[in-house]
């Protein structure tokens, strides 16, 4: 059964080194763990219209963290790179940012 492009594609990863990638036509997102490279090229060209040349995914593992004596982690999460090809338009949700 396929995923809907909305559970694939969680949220922007807003940083100063995503933003510098803006320039080059990487865009970075954060994406369900369990989505391989070709479900996320479909769904970030699904929900924004553009063409996708690759996809380059990461596992971010959680950090630790303390409250007073209270050791918790926070979640593991996956990040996925798009980089767009040459003649395709840019993602409008990022144009105001950079």
């Amino acid at each position: 059964m396929s995923k809907a492009a909305q559970d694939i594609i969680l949220k922007p990863v807003i940083t100063e080194k995503s933003m510098d990638d803006l320039q080059t036509g990487k865009y970075t997102f954060k994406v369900a763990t369990d989505a391989n490279k070709s479900e996320i090229k479909k769904a970030v060209e699904q929900l924004f219209g553009v063409k996708v040349a690759k996809v380059n995914t990461m596992n971010c593992n959680g950090k630790e963290k303390r409250v007073g004596r209270y050791i918790g982690k926070t979640s593991d999460w996956k990040k996925a790179i798009i980089t767009l090809t040459e003649d395709s338009k840019t993602i409008e949700f990022f144009e105001g940012m950079v």
